[in-house]
């Protein structure tokens, strides 16, 4: 079963530059828009593809740059027979390191025998296909892999209409099944002979009128037609031809009539039998037309969860189902450099990757990621997100801004997950309390690879900056916030536990109400920590924080402690600046 080793792609529509050694299983592009996923898709398409016509144009090219030739190569590995043939390919069959990715040109014991067939477009935008042996250049010879082969190595591709797969048309998947084919010959033929005659003596009654006009304005003119003229169907609108066999139903409905998702539901698995014979699949946007469930069927049937990958499989998404429906070591990231070069980072299976995979895989699919210590940072982002897109309709999350939660815990945590992500290429900014101080190193190698984080003032958790900055009439709407969320006599409790029984809810309910005296720096601080309480917090849930950021911090905001606005701002226009 042949398989793409390698992937070189050069001044191809928004890619300047590629090298990349893909898995010989399953290759999910992840990416923001725009970042060349469906570009390799096609590359692999149009080189390896058995198609003999295929147009191209200036806006093939990179940067519309015409003079910069078009090359895509692929080297080729786990070679069929027929491309094994010294006589046929001999002085074109190479050795590839999958160590380091180089090609040599003699094959050596140890490494795997390739070829690297490759597509030139120039100017003149007639596509080129050739092997690629310095050897064979040196003797002066010049081939491509022959018609039959190529249909050995056609990739089969799903795309969002799987129609021509249903029925046998020249490189359906239907013809990779068996060696059975239909007989198009003097059968079909002779049935649209009488198609046409049976029509027309029926069509002669219904028609006669027109006919008859139609006679004599021919014959007034000078024009042959015979006695008589005849409503017959045109032989070219019924011959039968290619793709005129195709799959139905126990009902006789055509299976092309199925729906989207249906149709490549089927033709996946059909691809999956046959394998042996086309080994290569390629999806673009694998979601399309598919419910969450069917697309883990689609993703299953394409071999995600079997080792040995029965398929090579070359897919985009921005379905964050799939991506947890994978492991890190199907997901590739897509990048481009302000260069043009473009970079793919294997995600990987380390353990604060794969975890954001199964928690948080929204976060592969955006472009900024905000990594938050726990669900009341995730909940405060989101709650201030609403408030200030009602306000000025700049929303964070149209920016391209994910979140991760990582679960609280130590700081550290924080910083080697935003490691993680700045590796693959994201922007990342971590957001952690200030009560536990991180550990420098994890910081210094965070801060190293380029990433940003925001903390809270020394010593204070979220609670703590809410109670501490909010005024006074903020502070009233958070208490009773609380009262409302886990119950008067809980929050009296932590109240009375946190002071030691210095100060209780009711004397400062009283105060407040009574006698209208502001809240001290003291109660602030003590309604903070009561707030945190380690068994039954008040607020610490991404919704409940939500709802507190949006319908409390946010009105209040203006009125707010200047150097606490000050880093919520800063959260803001870091999201904008993407």
């Amino acid at each position: 079963m042949t398989r793409i080793c390698k992937i070189e792609i050069q001044n191809f529509r928004a890619i300047r530059l590629m090298n990349w050694q893909p898995s010989p299983g399953l290759n999910c592009l992840l990416g923001p828009g725009d970042s060349g996923k469906t570009s390799i898709i096609d590359a692999i398409d149009l080189c390896l593809g058995a198609r003999r016509n295929i147009s191209f144009s200036d806006t093939d090219f990179y940067g519309l740059d015409i003079t910069l030739p078009i090359k895509i190569t692929l080297t080729l590995g786990s070679l069929p027979d027929a491309l094994m043939r010294l006589d046929s390919y001999g002085n074109y069959l190479q050795s590839f390191n999958h160590l380091n990715g180089l090609v040599t040109e003699e094959p050596e014991q140890g490494l795997e025998t390739v070829i690297c067939l490759r597509l030139t477009v120039d100017s003149e935008l007639e596509p080129v296909w050739s092997l690629i042996s310095h050897r064979a250049q040196a003797q002066g010879q010049e081939r491509n892999i022959a018609w039959k082969d190529r249909l050995l190595l056609a990739p089969a591709r799903l795309g969002t209409y799987a129609n021509s797969n249903l029925s046998w048309t020249r490189g359906s998947v239907l013809n990779r099944l068996t060696e059975e084919r239909p007989n198009l010959g003097a059968e079909l033929a002779n049935a649209a002979r009488q198609a046409r005659t049976s029509f027309g003596g029926q069509a002669g009654v219904q028609l006669a009128a027109t006919l008859q006009i139609v006679t004599q304005k021919a014959n007034e003119l000078g024009v042959s037609v015979g006695n008589s003229t005849q409503a017959l169907l045109d032989a070219h609108a019924v011959s039968i031809g290619d793709g005129a066999i195709a799959l139905h139903d126990s009902s006789g409905v055509p299976l092309r009539s199925l729906g989207t998702g249906s149709s490549r539901l089927l033709v996946a698995g059909l691809q999956r039998a046959a394998a042996q014979q086309a080994s290569i699949a390629l999806v673009d946007e694998v979601e399309y037309g598919l419910e969450p469930h069917r697309l883990t069927r689609l993703l299953n049937s394409l071999g995600a969860k079997e080792t040995p990958p029965p398929l090579q499989v070359f897919l985009t998404t921005h379905s964050p189902v799939a991506v947890r429906e994978l492991n890190g070591n199907q997901l590739f990231v897509v990048r481009k450099s302000l260069e043009g070069q473009h970079v793919v980072h294997l995600v990987g299976t380390g353990d604060d990757i794969q975890s954001t995979v199964r928690a948080d895989p929204e976060a592969f699919l955006a472009r900024s990621v905000i990594v938050c210590e726990g669900a009341s940072e995730v909940g405060l982002i989101r709650g201030l997100d609403h408030f200030w897109t009602n306000i000025n309709g700049a929303s964070m999350l149209a920016a391209g801004t994910a979140y991760v939660n990582v679960g609280g815990g130590e700081p550290d945590r924080c910083f080697i997950r935003g490691l993680a992500l700045r590796r693959l290429g994201y922007r990342v900014l971590v957001i952690v309390d200030a009560d536990k101080t991180p550990g420098m190193e994890a910081v210094q190698a965070y801060e190293n690879a380029g990433g940003e984080f925001i903390t809270w003032r020394e010593g204070r958790a979220l609670e703590d900056e809410l109670f501490l900055s909010l005024p006074d009439a903020g502070v009233d709407a958070l208490l009773q916030r609380a009262i409302d969320l886990v119950d008067e006599d809980l929050v009296a409790s932590h109240i009375q536990a946190q002071s030691l029984g210095n100060i209780t809810l009711a004397q400062i309910r009283h105060q407040r109400q009574q006698q209208g005296v502001p809240y001290t720096p003291a109660t602030r601080q003590l309604l903070g920590h009561a707030a945190r309480n380690r068994r039954n917090s008040w607020f610490k849930s991404v919704t409940k924080f939500e709802n507190i950021a949006r319908d409390i911090l946010g009105p209040y905001i203006q009125l707010s402690d200047p150097t606490f606005v000050a880093l919520l701002e800063r959260i803001y226009r870091w999201a904008h600046a993407a």
